[in-house]
């Protein structure tokens, strides 16, 4: 018990004297001029370029060190910075030329800046070095990238030379003899000792177990992952069969590795034995790969659905060609741990690497040929997949020229250039492949949780952001495949993290996210105000609705407004620079949306003096309705017909609005009705009065007020005129006065006149004639006289 409470009383003091130590060695000042020393000779090293790659990301990693402590020590005696700034602030500003100054307060600025001055110099030495740091980090950089774009186009001697396959061939014989020579020398030293025979039974055992995974496992996922398609519904078929589908990679995985811990647990490899191991580990890994991204992308039977239009032919084919990818781009890892690409190798590596590029090449455009052809499927069958397709589409065509031409490249004597096309086009199809497959697994498990169908969960919005999000992580992957540098990752992020200038503000992560809290911290208690005020206090107050829509929303403005310069405060951004370009932006802004900032103050002008509010009925620019909302910028009219009709804040403004129930619902209607002459006009009078006086709208004061408008060309002119309690009911009015009005009528014997026409003819001879029956034509022969019709009857006369 006693060591127990030693040990925890010893970590207790080691704990508080490296939390009482750090700021005394945060406060150490770096070695300049060891630095110097050491940034010299890096810099002749750069002059002479003499060093390997190696050596100089060993620099570079030094010098990155250095920089840390120099951007470490940039923060010393700021408490002392800060308070001689504040004094020598106090002070005043200093007198101008030809000015002077109390000769007590001009000693003390003096001696307040020589104070500033000496504290400062730390940080100066520091930033210099610093930035020479950074300067030789960026040379060097330099240097790798064109050091690797010189390797990219060199030409080597071509695969197709015989005299390099002797060289190929006795390579890979030596490293079987290797192997060979290893395994005998550690079987016979087991052997003597002892130990092989000991662990046999254990080997045996995992021997036979990887052997029962690798050949019976996969058939076991396949089982399993139809079971559970054939009784789940069409989301978690797609979830849970996702799931289990990754037992397609998981199974063979354990079956090398078991086959692995056999051969380490006998210890008869060497080290070339182990890397061939290792090779063939990550081989069966990118198999194993390719084969269940070519199941997910091609499924067979289409229970699951596909990022891809396909038949079933090409989806067989698909999973054919996936499956090859896979297994070529595992050989070339393995070929490229076992036998190497450094120095003399690449010649014996081009040659190796030739009939895995050819195939990798054949994959890669029969698999472009598949995406061109889904794109174009895909934008037949859907026009809103139009982007996704055209994306495909450009996709699969670099794909075919990338399989179709690298391969060339390699047989010409590219060899570089090639392998840097094949494998990671190769790789980064995979990725993207994957992202597809995740991106319907995530939009199937989120139409899961929230109790969606299918439908809905395609068009929910919150899957394509975590897809997004994914995506945007496996962007450093993708960049480090097609070549750059995980320090040049690494630059990049340290240089996000220091964040970029703008005026005298630094903008990094940390500002944005000091930003972002505060701001949304503003926002959230916004919306809360917003609605306590819309849900509890506004109803209890006698504002009618429209007063309340106003306040409501002067409220979100004016918090919003509110959150956003207190977030930019705490950040500790100042934008007093930019108060020019701002400015001048505004002016540039003001001229070209000047209709859009008319109807923002038209807007804003509507909230404060309320000519309209929602519910409203209102007539502007011929169109009349009930105002739906008010926003900064326009204005929503529902018509009577159910359309909304959305008319600009600046028209309410500067237009005539016609508002029938601002203020109260009272308002007019008038009924013309017309009788026929020689009816009394007086008992027409009280008939009218009493069926407007019976309508339960119309008010009683004022009393409704029949008129004897006039001698109409068919009628006697009267006219209804009552004020209605409701004016949104005119219509109904309107319509019930006629009828009760042709009811009375019909009792009372008064004729409702309609308008008659007596027709003149002019000519109504000409019109009789016209419509005469005609006679009928007689045959040619009838016309002529019969005398004629005798031979010599012309001779006669």
């Amino acid at each position: 018990m006693r060591r127990v409470i030693a040990s925890w009383a010893a970590v207790a003091l080691l704990i508080v004297w490296q939390i009482l130590a750090a700021p005394v060695f945060a406060q150490e000042r770096p070695d300049y001029e060891t630095f110097e020393g050491f940034a010299d000779a890096v810099g002749t090293d750069l002059q002479e370029d003499r060093l390997s790659d190696t050596g100089f990301e060993n620099l570079r990693e030094d010098l990155v060190a250095w920089r840390e402590r120099f951007l470490a020590a940039d923060d010393v005696n700021s408490v002392q910075i800060d308070a001689l700034s504040a004094q020598i602030e106090a002070l005043g500003p200093a007198p101008a030329d030809g000015e002077t100054e109390p000769a007590d307060i001009a000693n003390r600025r003096e001696e307040l800046l020589a104070a500033l001055a000496e504290a400062r110099e730390p940080r100066i030495r520091a930033e210099e070095a610093h930035a020479r740091a950074a300067a030789l980090i960026g040379r060097i950089d330099a240097t790798l990238r064109s050091r690797q774009t010189d390797a990219l186009f060199q030409l080597q001697p071509s695969p197709l030379r015989p005299s390099i396959w002797q060289k190929a061939v006795a390579r890979v014989s030596d490293v079987a003899a290797t192997v060979k020579r290893e395994v005998e020398t550690n079987v016979t030293t087991r052997v003597e000792r002892g130990t092989l025979w000991d662990r046999m039974p254990v080997v045996v055992f995992l021997l036979l177990a990887a052997a029962v995974l690798i050949t019976r496992g996969p058939r076991w996922v396949e089982r399993l992952i139809a079971r559970i398609e054939a009784r789940s519904g069409e989301l978690g078929r797609v979830v849970y069969g996702f799931l289990i589908s990754l037992g397609g990679i998981a199974v063979p995985l354990l079956g090398i590795s078991l086959i692995n811990l056999a051969l380490i647990s006998t210890g008869i490899l060497g080290p070339t034995g182990e890397r061939v191991a290792l090779g063939a580990n990550i081989a069966v890994l990118t198999y194993a790969s390719g084969r269940w991204l070519g199941r997910r992308i091609f499924p067979d039977g289409g229970l699951i659905p596909s990022p891809l239009v396909h038949d079933e032919g090409v989806g067989a084919e698909g999973r054919l060609l996936a499956l090859a990818a896979g297994l070529l781009v595992g050989l070339l890892v393995l070929i490229g741990i076992v036998i190497g690409v450094e120095g003399s190798d690449v010649e014996i590596a081009s040659v190796l690497f030739l009939p895995v590029f050819v195939g990798l090449g054949v994959v890669l455009y029969r698999l472009g040929r598949i995406l061109a052809a889904s794109a174009k499927d895909i934008r037949d069958d859907d026009s809103s997949s139009g982007f996704r397709g055209y994306v495909i589409g450009i996709l699969g065509r670099v794909v075919q020229t990338i399989g179709a031409v690298a391969p060339v490249l390699a047989a010409i004597g590219y060899f570089r250039m090639s392998a840097a096309l094949l494998a990671p086009t190769t790789i980064t199809l995979g990725i993207l492949a994957l992202l597809a497959v995740l991106h319907i697994v995530i939009r199937a498990a989120y139409g899961l949780a929230r109790g969606l169908d299918s439908e809905a969960a395609g068009q929910a919005l919150a899957p394509v952001l975590i897809t997004f999000l994914l995506g945007l992580s496996s962007m450093p992957f993708i960049v480090v495949i097609w070549g750059a540098r995980w320090t040049d990752i690494g630059e990049l992020w340290g240089r996000f993290r220091t964040g970029f200038q703008l005026g005298d503000t630094t903008i990094s992560p940390g500002v944005l996210i000091t930003f972002g809290l505060v701001f949304g911290i503003g926002f959230l208690l916004t919306r809360l105000l917003q609605g306590t005020m819309r849900s509890s206090v506004l109803p209890r107050t006698r504002i009618d609705k429209g007063g309340q829509n106003a306040i409501v929303s002067g409220l979100g403005y004016l918090g919003l407004t509110l959150a956003a310069i207190i977030g930019i405060t705490s950040a500790g951004i100042d934008l007093s620079n930019m108060a020019i370009i701002v400015g001048a932006l505004g002016v540039g802004i003001g001229f070209g949306l000047q209709n859009i900032v008319n109807n923002f103050v038209s807007g804003i002008i509507l909230l404060i003096e309320r000519p309209i509010s929602e519910g409203d009925w209102v007539e502007v620019n011929g169109q009349m309705g009930t105002v739906r909302s008010i926003s900064v910028r326009s204005t929503v009219i529902e018509t009577f017909d159910r359309t909304d009709v959305i008319v600009p804040n600046g028209d309410l403004i500067s237009g005539t609005v016609t508002n029938w129930t601002r203020g109260n619902s009272i308002g007019r209607v008038i009924v013309p009705v017309g009788v026929a002459y020689g009816t009394d006009t007086r008992r027409v009078e009280k008939i009218l009065r009493e069926v407007a006086e019976a309508h339960p709208i119309v008010t009683v004061n004022p009393p409704p007020v029949v008129l004897f408008r006039g001698f109409g060309a068919d009628s006697l002119d009267f006219e209804i005129r009552a004020i209605l309690t409701d004016v949104s009911f005119v219509m109904n009015v309107h319509s019930d006065m006629n009828h009760e009005i042709a009811r009375r009528f019909q009792e009372e014997n008064i004729e409702i006149p309609f308008a008659q026409r007596d027709i003149w003819l002019r000519n109504p001879d000409a019109l009789a004639s016209a419509t005469a029956p005609r006679s009928e034509p007689r045959p040619a022969s009838d016309a002529i006289d019969p005398a004629l019709s005798e031979p010599d009857a012309g001779d006669a006369e």
